[in-house]
Protein backbone atom coordinates (compact mmCIF):
# COMPACT_ATOMS: atom_id res chain seq x y z
CA UNK A 1 0.00 0.00 0.00
CA UNK A 2 1.07 3.74 -0.99
CA UNK A 3 2.12 6.14 1.48
CA UNK A 4 1.15 9.75 0.96
CA UNK A 5 2.05 12.33 4.00
CA UNK A 6 0.22 15.58 3.67
CA UNK A 7 1.97 18.01 5.30
CA UNK A 8 0.41 21.47 6.21
CA UNK A 9 0.16 23.98 9.14
CA UNK A 10 -1.87 27.07 10.84
CA UNK A 11 -5.50 25.77 10.41
CA UNK A 12 -4.88 22.77 8.41
CA UNK A 13 -7.58 23.77 5.88
CA UNK A 14 -5.56 22.47 2.63
CA UNK A 15 -4.13 19.53 4.44
CA UNK A 16 -8.13 18.60 5.41
CA UNK A 17 -9.87 19.34 1.94
CA UNK A 18 -6.88 17.47 0.20
CA UNK A 19 -7.31 14.31 3.11
CA UNK A 20 -11.06 14.30 2.42
CA UNK A 21 -10.62 14.26 -1.62
CA UNK A 22 -7.94 11.55 -1.25
CA UNK A 23 -10.41 9.48 0.68
CA UNK A 24 -13.12 9.85 -1.65
CA UNK A 25 -11.18 9.04 -4.71
CA UNK A 26 -8.98 6.18 -3.39
CA UNK A 27 -10.63 4.72 -0.60
CA UNK A 28 -8.35 2.67 1.89
CA UNK A 29 -6.43 1.65 -1.17
CA UNK A 30 -3.84 4.11 0.15
CA UNK A 31 -2.12 4.70 3.57
CA UNK A 32 -2.26 8.71 4.73
CA UNK A 33 -0.11 10.17 7.08
CA UNK A 34 -1.37 13.72 8.14
CA UNK A 35 1.47 15.45 9.47
CA UNK A 36 1.09 19.13 10.91
CA UNK A 37 3.39 21.98 11.78
CA UNK A 38 0.93 22.67 14.85
CA UNK A 39 -1.54 20.34 16.69
CA UNK A 40 -4.50 22.07 15.26
CA UNK A 41 -3.59 21.45 11.70
CA UNK A 42 -2.70 17.78 12.70
CA UNK A 43 -6.07 17.76 14.38
CA UNK A 44 -7.99 18.92 11.60
CA UNK A 45 -6.62 16.50 8.93
CA UNK A 46 -6.97 13.49 11.17
CA UNK A 47 -10.88 14.76 11.33
CA UNK A 48 -10.50 14.24 7.48
CA UNK A 49 -9.84 10.83 8.07
CA UNK A 50 -6.45 10.24 7.84
CA UNK A 51 -5.22 6.82 8.90
CA UNK A 52 -2.30 8.13 11.15
CA UNK A 53 -1.09 11.76 12.30
CA UNK A 54 1.67 13.61 13.92
CA UNK A 55 2.74 17.00 15.03
CA UNK A 56 5.90 19.17 14.26
CA UNK A 57 9.56 19.60 13.62
CA UNK A 58 10.39 15.81 14.18
CA UNK A 59 7.41 14.43 12.80
CA UNK A 60 8.00 15.88 9.49
CA UNK A 61 12.04 14.69 9.33
CA UNK A 62 11.40 11.35 10.37
CA UNK A 63 7.90 10.91 8.50
CA UNK A 64 9.43 12.11 5.30
CA UNK A 65 12.07 9.71 4.75
CA UNK A 66 10.02 6.34 4.09
CA UNK A 67 7.13 7.80 2.62
CA UNK A 68 6.04 7.00 -1.47
CA UNK A 69 4.33 10.74 -1.76
CA UNK A 70 4.63 14.03 -0.03
CA UNK A 71 1.44 16.45 -0.50
CA UNK A 72 0.88 19.71 1.00
CA UNK A 73 1.20 23.86 -0.32
CA UNK A 74 4.13 24.77 -1.38
CA UNK A 75 5.08 26.90 1.52
CA UNK A 76 5.99 23.52 3.62
CA UNK A 77 9.45 23.62 0.88
CA UNK A 78 10.11 27.36 2.23
CA UNK A 79 11.93 28.32 5.35
CA UNK A 80 10.15 29.90 8.24
CA UNK A 81 7.06 29.78 5.84
CA UNK A 82 3.74 29.93 7.74
CA UNK A 83 4.52 32.38 10.03
CA UNK A 84 7.47 30.56 11.02
CA UNK A 85 5.82 27.53 11.19
CA UNK A 86 7.95 25.71 8.85
CA UNK A 87 11.34 25.59 10.57
CA UNK A 88 14.49 25.51 8.09
CA UNK A 89 15.11 21.67 9.37
CA UNK A 90 11.43 20.75 7.88
CA UNK A 91 11.98 22.34 4.39
CA UNK A 92 15.22 20.84 4.19
CA UNK A 93 13.98 17.61 5.10
CA UNK A 94 10.56 17.73 2.51
CA UNK A 95 12.66 18.92 -0.03
CA UNK A 96 15.73 16.78 -0.02
CA UNK A 97 13.12 13.56 0.47
CA UNK A 98 13.70 10.35 -1.98
CA UNK A 99 9.35 11.02 -2.31
CA UNK A 100 7.07 12.42 -4.64
CA UNK A 101 6.62 15.82 -3.69
CA UNK A 102 3.37 17.04 -5.55
CA UNK A 103 2.67 20.73 -4.32
CA UNK A 104 -0.38 23.13 -4.37
CA UNK A 105 0.77 26.56 -5.81
CA UNK A 106 -0.73 28.68 -3.05
CA UNK A 107 1.59 30.66 -0.50
CA UNK A 108 1.02 33.44 1.64
CA UNK A 109 4.60 34.28 1.54
CA UNK A 110 6.22 37.04 -0.71
CA UNK A 111 6.77 34.60 -3.58
CA UNK A 112 5.14 33.91 -6.97
CA UNK A 113 5.38 31.03 -8.79
CA UNK A 114 5.72 32.19 -12.66
CA UNK A 115 2.85 30.42 -15.01
CA UNK A 116 0.57 29.23 -12.34
CA UNK A 117 -2.69 30.36 -13.12
CA UNK A 118 -5.13 31.65 -10.43
CA UNK A 119 -7.31 28.52 -9.27
CA UNK A 120 -10.00 28.25 -6.65
CA UNK A 121 -8.24 25.52 -4.33
CA UNK A 122 -11.10 22.60 -4.74
CA UNK A 123 -9.99 22.92 -8.17
CA UNK A 124 -6.57 22.90 -7.74
CA UNK A 125 -7.31 19.44 -5.29
CA UNK A 126 -8.60 17.93 -8.08
CA UNK A 127 -5.94 18.63 -10.91
CA UNK A 128 -3.52 17.51 -7.87
CA UNK A 129 -5.12 13.97 -7.49
CA UNK A 130 -6.85 13.45 -11.00
CA UNK A 131 -3.95 14.60 -13.03
CA UNK A 132 -0.73 14.39 -10.76
CA UNK A 133 -1.37 11.56 -8.69
CA UNK A 134 -3.24 9.22 -10.38
CA UNK A 135 -0.15 9.66 -13.38
CA UNK A 136 2.07 8.91 -10.36
CA UNK A 137 0.86 5.78 -9.60
CA UNK A 138 -0.53 4.44 -12.80
CA UNK A 139 3.47 4.95 -13.70
CA UNK A 140 4.62 3.22 -10.12
CA UNK A 141 1.58 0.80 -11.38
CA UNK A 142 3.10 -0.17 -14.88
CA UNK A 143 6.21 -0.65 -13.66
CA UNK A 144 5.86 -3.14 -11.29
CA UNK A 145 4.24 -5.24 -14.20
CA UNK A 146 6.93 -4.95 -16.35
Amino acid sequence: MKQICVIDGQGGGIGSAIIKKLKVVYEETIEIIAIGTNAIATAQMLKAMANRGATGENAVTHTVKSVDVIIGPVAIIIANAMMGEVTPKMAEAVSSSPAKKILVPLSRENIEIVGTPSIPLPHLIDLLIQENLKKWLDKIKDEQHV
